[in-house]
This record gives C-alpha cells, sequence and structure tokens, in this order.
C-alpha cells in the first residue's frame, strides 16, 4: 500500500488483461470462428480496402462480445479510486469501454473505440448498440454523406493520433503514482511512457501489475504478480 492525497496525480496504463478478466478474447486470441484468420491482417487499410465485408464481420463478432461484457473488479477498482476524489487519469491500450462503464470518468483510447464507427470520407461517427449489430448487415454507411464506415480504431500501418499521444505525454510528465496494469509493456509508444515518465519525474514511484515479468519490470517501484481483478482491489483494498 502506498500513501497518496487528492492532490496526488495517479495515472493507469491499462492493457488487455483488463479486458481478459471480463471474459473478452485477447486480440490474438485462438479460439472460435476466426481462429485461423491473423488479426494482423484483419485490422489494416489494405484489408479493409480488399475486403470490407470480411473485416466489418469480425469487428461486429468482437462488437457483440464487448457489448455483453461487464465490467470486473478491476475495472470497479479504478473508478472507485476516482470516485474518492483522487485525481487519476487512465491511459488505456483497450478499444472497449468498459472503463467507462464501470464509471471512470477520465479515459484515453489511445487505440480508438471500438464501439465507434466514422465515415472515411467525412469522419462522422455513431456508436453501436447491440440492437445496431441486428439490423445493420455488411458494411455501415454514414447516414451523413452515404459513404461507407470503418472502426474508428487504429490499425496496423496507422499512426496514433497526435494529439491524444501528446496529452498522454504531458500526463504521464506531471505523474506522482504511475500503475502499469495488464499490459506485456511490449507494444510501442505506449511501451515507452513508463522510461518517460521516470526519465522526467526520477522520483515517480511505478506500479506494475501482470502475470509475469515484463521489459519494464527492472524499473519499476514494485512488481505485483497476479491477475489485475485480484491484485488491484487487493492493493486499493476495495
Amino acid at each position: 500500500m502506498i500513501d497518496y492525497n487528492k492532490s496526488t496525480k495517479i495515472t493507469v496504463i491499462s492493457g488487455a488483461g483488463f479486458s481478459k478478466a471480463s471474459g473478452i478474447p485477447t486480440f490474438r486470441g485462438k479460439n472460435g470462428l476466426w481462429k485461423n484468420y491473423d488479426p494482423s491482417e484483419l485490422a489494416t487499410p489494405s484489408a479493409f480496402a480488399r475486403d470490407p465485408i470480411v473485416v466489418w464481420q469480425w469487428y461486429k463478432w468482437r462488437l457483440n462480445i464487448i457489448l455483453n461484457a461487464d465490467p470486473n473488479p478491476a475495472h470497479l477498482t479504478l473508478a472507485k479510486v476516482e470516485q474518492q476524489g483522487l485525481d487519476i487519469a487512465i491511459l488505456t491500450q483497450n478499444v472497449d469501454d468498459l472503463h467507462e462503464r464501470a464509471g471512470s470518468q477520465n479515459v484515453t483510447h489511445l487505440h480508438g473505440e471500438i464501439r465507434q464507427a466514422r465515415c472515411v470520407s467525412c469522419g462522422e461517427k455513431f456508436s453501436w448498440t447491440l440492437d445496431l449489430l441486428n439490423i445493420i448487415n455488411d458494411i455501415p454507411k454514414c447516414n451523413n454523406c452515404g459513404s461507407v464506415c470503418r472502426p474508428d480504431v487504429v490499425w496496423f500501418g496507422e499512426c496514433l493520433d497526435s494529439n491524444i499521444l501528446q496529452g498522454c505525454i504531458d500526463r504521464l510528465f506531471m505523474t506522482d503514482i504511475l500503475f502499469v496494469a495488464g499490459t506485456s509493456a511490449v507494444v510501442y509508444p505506449v511501451a515507452e511512457f513508463p522510461f518517460l515518465a521516470q526519465l522526467q519525474n526520477p522520483s515517480i514511484k511505478i506500479f506494475e501489475f501482470n502475470l509475469d515479468y515484463t521489459p519494464i519490470s527492472n524499473i519499476v517501484t514494485e512488481i505485483i504478480l497476479g491477475s489485475v481483478e485480484k491484485t488491484l482491489p487487493k492493493f486499493f483494498s476495495i
């Protein structure tokens, strides 16, 4: 346990371990209908240009799982920490909205949000619901201009939004306590975040919550091994 108060700036980098604990398969899951597909060949602009129907079928399959999932104790713990009046920001690599559904307000999605579709022409967005999944067949079209829509996520070969990335770096530079939770810490640029934060603030406390050791384990203040839905509530005594 650590000492903190309402002036302490807490930042959480969350990864796939949060989603997995809610029953959402990891991005490279080997199960089910799509086990013979390589996600890196589906989640690309070229795949969408080549066969948008297949890409949307895959995303709608994932959306159905996500929309039927519930936040787990790890999500709920972070929301409760925020509800106690603490200054906590979540920088998530996950594209689901389980942090928000748990009650967290200050959430930044580095890789986009799977519940949103974005028009390839005018940029208009809409949010998916379970009802829309059953109504819209094949490729969704923009209500504004009639063009095709794509998932509002960052695909392989695409850059992260520069404004979002800069906002994350700004937050890291003012952070007192950093939690790196449920992530393998190998996907860039997020893998660099703990190093950037420590370089800016050598006295920062970094806590890693993961199933195993990662490339950042040798720089952190403490490593808490185990699944995040068990270790985070215990750490915060929630």
